[in-house]
């Protein structure tokens, strides 16, 4: 295994430890919590926030299914990974500049934040997808794509259960079902909510709303993609997957 192989199975190592770790007596806590929270929203609120996070992710979807780059198929190791990087730094400081200037613009362009980002980080995610050779016209690619999203974006519960399926996606791919409409976005739509709330909510805040705005989505977008960085590096370094036993604590 030549020098970049090695260094980016090292890095995968460590991720996949951090991805196992069992959820810590905070992690339980602020869980509990947000379970509580959500119990008290009507059925209704919850049924309207789990149809529109649906829409809006299908739209982006089906829009960059039509738009990404064809896969990039014939290319060394090394010269993926340095084109993987350059996108995220892209979407990064593009997405770092929409929230500064949401978070400055008040309340109102503060919510306009919310689909503006979430469609730069699904955007992302394709780009990744296809230059890591994977064409994102397979209905099973791009549901691994929305496995990712998850794995970024959620508790260290809900992160464990999705590692799982992803570490063995060769095998899990063929249990999947084939309507999109039958994928479990009730727990997709709290989790990402439920994980962004307090890192976005001080964007709503006058005065302090750009910066916050500019770092949390800086590294929300530098979260994901290291997610999906290391997701696709388990596909081609480890074709069959790994589970690694749980780390303490």
């Amino acid at each position: 295994m030549n020098s970049p192989d090695q260094q980016a199975l090292t890095e995968l190592r460590a991720w996949q430890q951090r991805m196992q770790k069992s959820p810590t007596l905070l992690n339980r806590f602020t869980r509990r919590v947000q379970i509580r929270l959500n119990a008290l929203l009507p059925e209704r609120v919850h049924e309207a926030i789990t149809t529109a996070i649906r829409q809006m992710v299908r739209g982006v979807l089906f829009g960059s299914m039509h738009t990404t780059r064809q896969p990039l198929l014939e290319a060394p190791w090394a010269e993926r990974e340095t084109a993987v990087r350059t996108r995220i730094r892209y979407y990064r400081n593009t997405a770092s500049a929409e929230g500064a200037v949401t978070g400055a613009g008040g309340f109102l362009l503060g919510l306009a934040d919310f689909p503006l980002l979430l469609g730069l980080k699904l955007k992302l995610l394709f780009d990744v997808a296809a230059l890591y050779g994977h064409d994102v016209r397979d209905y099973t690619e791009r549901l691994y794509l929305l496995h990712i999203f998850q794995l970024a974006f959620s508790s260290q519960h809900t992160r464990n259960e999705v590692y799982r399926r992803i570490a063995n996606w060769d095998t899990y791919r063929h249990t999947l079902p084939t309507d999109v409409n039958e994928f479990d976005w009730r727990t997709f739509q709290q989790e990402y909510r439920d994980y962004i709330d307090l890192a976005k909510l001080a964007q709503l805040v006058p005065v302090i709303g750009a910066a916050v705005g500019a770092v949390a989505n800086y590294r929300l977008i530098e979260q994901l993609g290291e997610t999906a960085v290391n997701c696709y590096r388990m596909r081609h370094l480890e074709p069959k997957g790994t589970i690694l036993p749980p780390s303490a604590g």
